[in-house]
């Protein structure tokens, strides 16, 4: 009697098993495949590096060698309200302007119509105060992928990046005039810090709404245009600040860059 009862307790568990993995099975057939491009530009200009000259507002001429910057917590609204977060251990990308590839956002939505997006720029408080062996992928300190973007004196990452170089500028040691922003903090870890965490809100009603299909892919293409940072309201002088890190003037910088983003167009 014992034996049989065993047995059927488990046949019950295996069935039990198994319907949970055709559930799940199931559940990622339904899902679509959404790609979110990022297009860097300067004032309506593609972006290139090292070479090309621009200028802002002040009439300082700049070029820029090195931009790079973190996505984060992917949300998507839904056209009857509600909400998708794409699960946050998979929803941490660095994206840099040297790497074709990593300027292509790759991920899983259900089925259905989209007509908004949000993301963080920047890594939010919890991931970063987490175990390092739980920050994997683009948030891994070891791997040798964040190419400068972890201080380690102040065990936190940069959300944004920004190199160049300006003719106004003196030069300097390294015998350039560079320019260096490296904006980050989290607000702290067991005291209150500067909190550069900013989150960027984007309308897709006007230049197409996501419509997710099974076995279909959407595409979302933002344009990034880097000129916000130092255009617009407070505009910010590369020759006043050729250095901008932790310091007051990096909340100036991260609530301007939030405004770099806009919706170019879907395809679906």
């Amino acid at each position: 009697m014992k034996n049989i009862i065993k047995f059927i307790s488990y046949l019950f568990l295996l069935l039990v098993t198994i319907n949970i993995s055709l559930y799940s099975q199931n559940k990622e057939k339904d899902l679509s495949n959404l790609q979110i491009e990022f297009h860097h530009f300067v004032g309506g200009h593609p972006l290139k590096l090292d070479n090309l000259q621009y200028k802002n507002q002040f009439g300082e001429q700049f070029s820029i060698t090195t931009f790079n910057y973190f996505v984060s917590n992917i949300i998507l609204k839904k056209k009857n309200g509600d909400f998708y977060k794409v699960p946050q251990d998979s929803s941490y990308f660095l994206i840099k302007e040297n790497n074709y590839k990593s300027k292509i956002v790759n991920i899983n939505i259900p089925k259905g119509k989209y007509t908004a997006i949000s993301f963080t720029v920047g890594v939010d408080s919890l991931r970063s105060t987490m175990d390092i062996n739980k920050r994997r992928g683009a948030l891994d300190i070891s791997g040798g992928m964040l190419e400068g973007m972890y201080w380690t004196w102040n065990s936190g990452y940069i959300f944004l990046k920004l190199e160049g170089v300006c003719d106004q500028l003196k030069v300097d040691r390294t015998g350039q005039k560079k320019f260096r922003y490296h904006i980050g903090g989290f607000g702290g870890y067991d005291k209150r810090s500067m909190n550069n965490i900013r989150t960027v809100n984007i309308d897709l009603k006007e230049k197409g709404i996501i419509n997710a299909k099974k076995y279909k892919k959407s595409t979302v293409q933002l344009e990034v245009d880097i000129l916000h940072i130092f255009n617009g309201h407070k505009p910010i002088s590369i020759a006043q600040n050729p250095t901008i890190m932790f310091s007051e003037i990096s909340k100036t910088v991260s609530n301007k860059y939030t405004n770099m983003f806009s919706h170019k167009l879907t395809n679906n």
